[in-house]
């Protein structure tokens, strides 16, 4: 597309036009600024630098075999080549699958197999785990790396270290294959040609049946949500700088980071979250506004001497991911005097379903009310909408819900019945059409925004020859929402703690219960199921 000619929202196709709207429709701008919290040194990208930088490394990809439908791995750090990288995979017609850099290696061996992955980037940090990790997988054929030595794809020794098929490449390397391309960042690469409905990302989540599940969605998913949750389009962008520190890899901060692209604001951008860095860069910056879950406001509530910093430029926040206590959201409110806006949505939904814009009336508990172009009801058993101010489960449909869970369509089938997506969350509609979620329908543990399936853990725990038994629910939690708490009956000498390395050893620390208490024998409902409702009644005070 001519650099003259600017995009609309109707003009946007795929996942990269989001860029190509921004460079049309802004020009050149500061679009990030990396705070390396490690080094303490700042990296500041314009938004052409990004699209050439993802044109090239796109065209990069293409050298090396990467093709249309391929699966590519995006295991990094918050850091500019994640956004960068995310462009990169769409421009060369392949999937991005992001992975969140916390999990560990069976948990990554098990996303890179299902998916069949025929690359991975990644940075310097995660090879002494990735490369024994993906050896034996023969589909994977790059790992892409940061932080290694160029032209040589790093040293002997690292790369003797990848088994075959797989070849180390340094990250550099592949973009420098594709130098010659820098200058179409604002067309479609030679050989490319997407559709709005071709598969663009897969989303893996934990699954209840202890295998994660791969969310499927299109590029018109995740254009149509960044869409809807922009608002209205914007003729000229503002001088807004907003804090990047939601995860990339997960559901919330992809729909956030396409989000900026259409609103045109300058994202600061820091690795992991950190509540002195937080504090430090909306003081240094003049932030207006970040995106985060509600253990993040938890801990910048309790944060110690943090009234030393001036965030008096703070105007808004958005939370979402799990549910913010009406307690914590007043009185961090009246603590750094900004309004929290809070959504609601989930990785099948691309992610967003409701939210508060910055023009309606706040209402402190709701989730806001379904974003344009979305339908969301409240049903009861038989599928059938509830009137205002009754509970029940929480159905969606419209352009932003998922193709589907890969390779699983049994599972597709059961969550996608009648043309809705059924959430599994319980809620109710007030008066004004603002929804309330009250529960959840599955014995899903929200910590701190991930998601954590009971099952997961529970599989891992069984796996310890002291181990006769074990059920996991969640248990409430001030600062991360929810905790992981293990019921465990055991047949051998073993400790707590013993236990809790051994979780750590083999999940993400996110998952790892945080309490694990022994009991006799866990209660049964009549047909033998472990009864999770009684365990919570008995043991959770």
């Amino acid at each position: 597309m001519p650099s003259e000619q600017r995009m609309t929202y109707e003009d946007l196709r795929v996942l990269y036009d989001l860029s190509i709207y921004n460079c049309t429709r802004f020009g050149p701008y500061s679009e990030i600024i990396f705070e390396d919290l490690q080094s303490k040194e700042e990296r500041e990208y314009s938004n052409i630098d990004v699209a050439k930088e993802a044109t090239q490394l796109a065209a990069g990809l293409q050298a090396l075999g990467i093709e249309k439908g391929d699966r590519v791995i995006m295991m990094m750090p918050n850091c500019p080549e994640v956004v960068i990288g995310y462009q990169a995979i769409a421009r060369a017609g392949a999937v991005i699958i992001p992975v969140l850099p916390l999990l560990k290696g069976p948990e990554v061996h098990f996303i890179a197999e299902n998916s069949g992955a025929k690359a991975i980037l990644t940075s310097a940090l995660f090879l002494p785990m990735l490369q024994p990790t993906l050896a034996e997988l023969t589909s994977m054929r790059y790992i892409i790396s940061t932080g290694i030595n160029a032209t040589t794809g790093g040293n002997s020794e690292q790369a003797s270290a990848v088994g075959k098929p797989a070849q180390l490449i340094a990250y550099q390397d592949v973009i420098t294959k594709g130098a010659d391309k820098a200058d179409l960042y604002l067309q479609d690469l030679p050989g490319v040609a997407p559709s709005p409905d071709d598969m663009a990302v897969i989303l893996y989540t934990s699954g209840t049946t202890g295998r994660p599940k791969g969310v499927i969605l299109s590029h018109r998913n995740l254009v149509l949500n960044a869409v809807g949750a922009s608002g209205a389009e914007l003729e000229q962008r503002t001088d807004e700088r907003q804090l990047a520190i939601l995860p990339l890899a997960h559901a919330f901060g992809i729909v956030a980071s396409n989000v900026a692209y259409l609103t045109g604001v300058t994202v600061v951008m820091q690795p992991r979250f950190d509540t002195t860095a937080v504090l430090s860069a909306i003081e240094r910056h003049k932030i207006m506004s970040f995106a985060g879950v509600p253990a993040m406001f938890v801990a910048l509530l309790y944060t110690p001497n943090a009234e030393k910093y001036d965030t008096s430029s703070l105007q808004y926040c958005v939370s979402g991911s799990a549910p913010l206590p009406v307690s914590v959201l007043k009185a961090f409110e009246e603590k750094y005097g900004c309004q929290i806006r809070e959504g609601y949505g989930l990785s099948e939904a691309s992610a967003v379903l409701t939210g508060h814009g910055g023009d309606m009336p706040q209402k402190p508990g709701s989730v806001g009310v379904p974003i344009p172009g979305i339908e969301v009801h409240v049903v009861d058993v038989n599928d059938q909408p509830l009137p205002t101010g009754e509970i029940g489960e929480v159905v969606a449909r419209g352009p932003n819900i998922m193709v589907g869970y890969y390779n699983m369509p049994e599972e597709t089938a059961a969550a996608m019945r009648n043309g809705w997506l059924h959430t599994g969350d319980m809620g109710y509609f007030d008066e004004d059409g603002y929804l309330y979620i009250v529960e959840r329908k599955k014995d899903l543990i929200i910590r701190g925004g991930f998601n954590i399936y009971p099952r997961d853990v529970e599989e891992v725990l069984a796996t310890h020859p002291a181990v006769i038994e074990a059920a996991v629910v969640g248990i409430p939690s001030e600062r991360m929402g929810e905790e992981v708490k293990a019921f465990v009956v055991a047949g051998g000498s073993v400790d707590a703690e013993t236990l809790m390395t051994y979780c750590r050893e083999r999940l993400a620390n996110y998952k790892t219960p945080s309490q694990i208490e022994f009991i006799d024998a866990l209660p049964r409902n009549p047909i033998g199921k472990i009864d999770k409702k009684e365990l919570r009644k008995r043991y959770v005070h």
